[in-house]
């Protein structure tokens, strides 16, 4: 990254947007493609959206696959796990990736090299065929984590939140749209070319394969890693220092901010794709409706991330605005425990059409507590950004596995009664977000620990040899922009000149 900008007229004529010292967007237009910023948003959310579109493309069929493949209820409940789990490690590898090597080539990469399981999946031909080409589509769903790490990095903190709510939201918005798309083609391709209902979802998946395929193309050839340039010009000019892999991983982890993270992300995102795996059967199952039916109520549930995980971002600023870090909190805890409860009610309530209405309120506040999350995010660590960022995701999946292994894997709970202890897991865990304390900023009881700045909590992850060689630059200008997390009081607050510590 180069030297903090003097002139801010020659930021101006450089990008399309007006930007901080980092050269990040302070505006978010959501209906520009201008370059760098808003055609990263773009290939993001796009390429985030083919991925869970490809992810989720088996669980509206599955009433045709079962039948073809003879899959039992272990072996579905299985393979959904599987959908999920294998981007648990994926998405902590991918926040390394896009650490050490940027977001375009990291997403690029990974979309690339998953698209082969979606075109395998027409293959597929007995339940351990399946599972696998399940478990190895969804590696995909890391480049969640690239998405995130991309917007944090060509957004500012004033607008963070939205960037990362809009480019999830939308992107989970294919868990909904893959709920449309695929019955929609296996019945073109079941009627029109008259395919027996077992060929016909087999040709279905070269819709999502190739779908994927291009998302990939198009973010290498067309994406930009960081507002000034993609990572490899960087660092040959001497603008941005390699950093080491080591020092990146230490301050991730060691970070218990990111751990509590993952945990509550694993209550909401993780609650999220457990819907996306078994809301059909069970409305297909439990209220006898047809495959048609089903699955336009199972994409009300993922079409909803259209407005309200961007919409949980967006709150997230806006709050921010006001209340600083503090107010990002307690709007998470809030929206994140109302959720909880609303899962609840979701397994108890017994009649049709009062339990799509519970679900089309649940699926805003769980969705709008996955975009809250993302709006603390960012903040957590400047040095390691893309691990928390991946911690973060991972924990998601994490808590996919953990709700299916536990509740609907088997016969021990029927699904309604594992959608409401559900709801009593995702309330449980959402506690532990008390613990949160900034001691620039404050937590959710606590103010900021007296004298200390945010240079103190982000230059504490740079050593004074590396100080000396100017690496912790970045970490300087993010230091600045991220002073109004100090809440409308705190912002006009003095700085204070004393060295970074460790805290």
């Amino acid at each position: 990254m180069g030297e903090v900008a003097s002139n801010p007229e020659k930021n101006d004529r450089k990008f399309a947007l007006p930007v901080d010292s980092e050269h990040k967007a302070t505006e978010f237009r959501l209906f520009s493609v201008a370059t760098p910023h808003m055609r990263a948003f773009h290939l993001s959310w796009i390429s985030f959206f083919a991925c869970f579109v490809s992810t989720f493309a088996a669980p509206p069929l599955i009433p045709i696959i079962r039948d073809n493949l003879n899959l039992t209820a272990t072996d579905i409940g299985n393979a959904g796990i599987a959908a999920v789990s294998g981007a648990v490690f994926a998405r902590v590898a991918m926040g390394t990736a896009c650490d050490l090597f940027g977001p375009r080539l990291a997403s690029s990469s990974l979309i690339l090299l998953t698209a082969p399981a979606v075109f395998l999946s027409a293959i597929a031909n007995s339940p351990a065929a399946f599972l696998m080409v399940r478990f190895f589509t969804g590696f995909s769903l890391a480049t969640f984590v690239s998405t995130q790490f991309w917007m944090s990095s060509m957004f500012s903190p004033t607008v963070v939140g939205t960037a990362n709510g809009l480019s999830g939201g939308w992107g989970n918005l294919g868990g909904g749209a893959t709920q449309l798309i695929m019955p929609l083609v296996f019945s073109l391709i079941h009627s029109s070319i008259g395919s027996t209902k077992f060929t016909a979802w087999r040709i279905a998946f070269f819709i999502p394969a190739l779908f994927q395929t291009l998302s990939a193309y198009a973010i290498f050839f067309l994406g930009q890693d960081m507002p000034d340039g993609n990572y490899v010009r960087l660092e040959k000019s001497g603008e941005k220092h390699k950093d080491n892999f080591s020092q990146v991983f230490y301050h991730a982890i060691t970070n218990y901010r990111g751990w509590i993270l993952a945990l509550t992300y694993g209550y909401c995102f993780g609650v999220e794709l457990t819907i996306d795996n078994i809301i059909a059967q069970y409305f297909y199952d439990r209220f006898d409706v047809n495959l048609h039916t089903a699955g336009i109520i199972a994409a009300s549930f993922g079409l909803a991330n259209l407005f309200s995980r961007p919409g949980g971002g967006m709150l997230s600023d806006f709050v921010a605005r006001r209340f600083g870090m503090r107010g990002r909190l307690w709007t998470l805890w809030v929206v994140q425990m109302v959720g909880g409860l609303l899962c609840l009610l979701l397994g108890k309530i017994g009649s049709l059409s009062g339990s799509v209405a519970v679900m089309l309120v649940f699926s805003v506040f769980v969705q709008a507590a996955c975009g809250l999350t993302f709006g603390v995010v960012p903040f957590v660590s400047r040095r390691s950004l893309g691990v928390i960022s991946g911690m973060t995701g991972g924990g998601g999946n994490v808590g996919a596995v953990l709700t299916q292994v536990i509740f609907f894997r088997g016969s021990r709970y029927s699904t309604e009664e594992g959608i409401s202890l559900m709801g009593v897991m995702i309330m449980c865990c959402t506690l532990v977000i008390m613990l949160i304390y900034f001691p620039q900023w404050g937590g959710l009881f606590c103010g900021p620990r007296k004298g200390v700045t945010e240079e103190d909590y982000y230059l504490s992850e740079w050593s004074a040899a590396e100080k000396e060689q100017g690496f912790h630059k970045m970490s300087m200008k993010f230091s600045e922009n991220s002073r109004r997390e100090r809440g409308r009081k705190g912002a006009a607050a003095p700085v204070q000149s004393d060295p970074p510590t460790i805290v």
